[in-house]
């Protein structure tokens, strides 16, 4: 009887001990370091474990997974919503949010952008080993050490400040080299999530399984690689922005996503180790700034002179769509380059549409029409026309080509589906999400990709032929495509969400069809049946431009190491591009989505032109103590400001009138609030301040503004001149935006431009009115 009663009780404690375990999570805890006792002094992390082991009452007492110190002062920890409660209000505790789950934002470029060898580009950057070395930190999925992009031939030897490591893992991670000279994993996070790492899927080191991170890492800072394709699409020598960079890779990106504190902890890391950029191609969506993950670490990061690169996120076109939308992040949109890969769906009725294609298998359609169907009329699926797994009857497709619609699932899958059903073939057709956006895949069956409007005449002509057929031909490169760049259908859009005040994007990058290094363990449309390896691969995505304007910030700290990541942000900024080939500002940027022009919302200041960034003239220059203070104009509580600068020495001044539009920000962006709706209404006026700083030589810049589609408002500019006899010299103007009340939902657009004849330092403008 007693026996049986201990082992009664046994059984309930293991049970209580298992049902505390299963309702804990993940949570960042902010700690305040001024208010750490001084018998911790030497050990900060003795300190945040007495923090945990003080509310931690239940067994298994909850576990901590990473101590910050660089990017954050805190740690994580597996908490119960009580503990997690009851740590917020202990001593010295700034804050404690849960977890947030990240995902991946997912040559001919150098050329298009304007460095490709010559005096153009190796005059941007020193040979390396000068003290202008520079290391970009990418935190995605990790590398494929084998790839010749990380060929370190030319490169002198690792500075002697680097800190970084090379972990193995358990994958017999090759070892660094003067070009990949650091590599770590991180997961804690994800491990604690999702339960222990599945090796036979995934490596437990810095290896990259999926392609995405080295493909990122490739494209920042890959050194040059000959008679480098995919199949022999976009043919010829694959570099990164900054050839002659160094790459750190921390691998924070899993099968399951990206966890905040596994990407904390890279970041602590690649900042400690001594990198200069840090990129970043994920996102979580926008959230406040004090709960922002990577915001949080961003700022520590730029407090400590490194710039941070995150891709805007592939939302679009939808408006209001942006990640990591925080002022001192360096947030980066996607256009496309002036290359395509044609294909040429031919019906028989002898009509020709133009789509693209990277189809290079051994069983090519023949070149007489054979039967298509459209996968609507060839499922008992509601959905059938998107061609979803084990949606197609196999009778109705075998050996046709099948049209699909895009969306929902991936599009090399809807091949994969077309292909195990028997089709012989896919015509995959854009939706009005995508409009005539294109986007090249490696099929596993021969396809085309198609806009909206040719994928409505092939379904029409399906529809009204009795007996309708087809055959599709993949025709190779071409460059030279006008117009280019146009703003991707994917990329994200503001106005910003957290902050309407200041513009997101900053800019677009390269970010469609881009080829760069791939991994060793994956096919490039990343699907399991993919049995097919290459050594690059062509991939589309924020993700990609992420790493274009990464590896042009890397150029531009080698090129003027003293500048501050705000002041190679400013230069990229006030240098890009809004029109085509200089031509006049009734020329401007095109969205692939609309086939119309695109705005600020979509292309922040523009696109980015690093040749002119090298020599911006003049800078908006920006420091820790103007990030708190656009904080204070947010009203933020002092706790709250200390959970994103990490300290409570920050604190807003009561005398003080703190105003978002004091950020020395090289944009503007004008958020009216409007009384009603009927366009009447007083005139309101909105002031902005700005300082510009001398990087160029002696001269005078003149203002002068332009307005689109901004009926009603009037922008004046105090002084309209600026004389700058010295480097280094800073000059304020003041900027007046008076409107009447529009309509609710009314948007406006401009540009205010100073220039001395030489340099043209450019800034968006961008009215809302709510």
């Amino acid at each position: 009887m007693l026996r049986a009663l201990l082992l009664a009780l046994a059984v309930a404690a293991i049970a209580v001990a298992a049902a505390a375990a299963e309702k804990r999570k993940t949570y960042i805890v902010h700690m305040a370091k001024s208010a750490m006792p001084a018998e911790y002094a030497d050990d900060h992390a003795e300190w945040y474990g007495a923090s945990l082991r003080s509310v931690s009452a239940s067994t298994p007492a909850a576990k901590m997974l990473y101590a910050y110190d660089t990017v954050l002062h805190g740690f994580s920890a597996r908490l119960t919503p009580q503990e997690a409660s009851d740590l917020a209000s202990a001593d010295g505790v700034l804050a404690v949010n849960p977890e947030t789950l990240y995902e991946l934002h997912t040559t001919r470029t150098p050329e298009f952008l304007g460095i490709a060898g010559g005096d153009a580009g190796q005059g941007l950057f020193p040979q390396s080993g000068t003290a202008a070395d520079v290391v970009v930190g990418v935190l995605d999925t990790g590398a494929w050490p084998e790839s010749k992009s990380y060929d370190d031939a030319g490169l002198a030897e690792v500075p002697a400040w680097w800190k970084g490591a090379c972990e193995a893992g358990a994958s017999g991670f090759a070892a660094c080299n003067r070009k990949l000279v650091g590599a770590r994993f991180f997961s804690k996070g994800y491990e604690a999530a999702m339960g222990p790492i599945d090796t036979d899927r995934e490596s437990r080191s810095p290896r990259d399984d999926d392609g995405h991170g080295t493909h990122t890492s490739s494209t920042a800072a890959g050194a040059a690689v000959p008679g480098a394709s995919l199949f022999g699409f976009a043919a010829g020598t694959a570099r990164g922005m900054a050839p002659r960079a160094r790459v750190a890779v921390y691998k924070v990106c899993w099968l399951g996503g990206c966890f905040s504190s596994d990407i904390l902890a890279g970041m602590d890391a690649a900042v400690a180790d001594g990198c200069s950029v840090l990129s970043l191609s994920l996102g979580g969506g926008a959230a406040d700034y004090s709960r922002d993950s990577v915001a949080i670490g961003a700022f520590a990061a730029t407090e400590q002179n490194v710039l941070v690169s995150c891709s805007a996120g592939n939302a679009g076109p939808g408006s209001s769509t942006l990640s990591n939308v925080a002022p001192w992040i360096t947030t980066v949109g996607a256009g496309t380059l002036d290359r395509d890969f044609p294909a040429y769906v031919v019906l028989g009725d002898g009509k020709n549409y133009t789509g693209v294609s990277l189809y290079s298998g051994n069983k090519p359609l023949p070149s007489a029409p054979i039967p298509i169907v459209y996968a609507a009329n060839a499922s008992n699926s509601t959905a059938g026309s998107l061609c979803m797994p084990g949606t197609l009857t196999p009778e109705k497709v075998s050996g046709k080509i099948v049209v699909c619609n895009r969306g929902v699932s991936a599009r090399v899958q809807k091949g994969l589906v077309v292909r195990d059903a028997g089709g012989a073939g896919m015509v995959l057709s854009n939706t009005a999400a995508n409009g005539q956006e294109l986007v090249a895949d490696a099929h596993l069956l021969p396809a085309a990709g198609v806009g909206e409007r040719e994928g409505a005449a092939i379904k029409s002509y399906v529809a009204s032929d009795p007996n309708p057929t087809a055959t599709i031909v993949v025709a190779g490169t071409q460059v030279g495509v006008r117009p280019s760049p146009v703003v991707a259908a994917f990329s994200s859009r503001g106005p910003n969400m957290v902050t309407p005040e200041i513009l997101k994007p900053d800019m677009i990058a390269p970010g469609v069809n881009i080829l760069a290094a791939w991994t060793g363990k994956a096919g490039p449309t990343g699907l399991e049946a993919d049995t097919r390896r290459v050594g690059f691969n062509i991939i589309s995505g924020t993700s990609m431009s992420c790493p274009h304007v990464s590896g042009l910030a890397a150029l531009l700290r080698s090129a003027h190491p003293e500048w501050s990541p705000a002041a190679v942000r400013s230069a990229l900024m006030t240098t890009a591009y809004a029109s085509y080939s200089g031509g006049p500002s009734s020329s401007p940027l095109l969205d692939a989505a609309t086939g119309a022009a695109a705005t600020p919302f979509d292309y922040g200041a523009g696109h980015v032109d690093p040749a002119r960034a090298v020599d911006p003239g003049l800078v908006y220059d920006l420091g820790t103590r103007d990030y708190v203070d656009f904080l204070c104009a947010l009203k933020y509580s002092s706790t709250m400001i200390a959970a994103v600068a990490r300290s409570r020495e920050y604190a807003c001044a009561e005398n003080k009138t703190y105003s978002v539009g004091s950020l020395n920000y090289p944009s503007f962006s004008v958020a009216y609030s409007t009384a009603n709706g009927d366009g009447g209404g007083d005139s309101t006026t909105v002031t902005h301040t700005r300082t510009l700083t001398n990087v160029g030589g002696v001269g005078t810049y003149k203002v002068s503004t332009s307005l689109a589609a901004a009926k009603g408002v009037a922008v004046d500019v105090e002084p309209a001149e600026l004389e700058f006899t010295s480097v280094g010299e800073k000059k304020s103007y003041t900027v007046r935006f008076t409107s009447k009340s529009q309509p609710s939902g009314t948007t406006g657009f401009g540009r205010l431009v100073w220039s001395d004849g030489k340099h043209s330092v450019a800034s968006p403008m961008a009215f809302t009115w709510t």
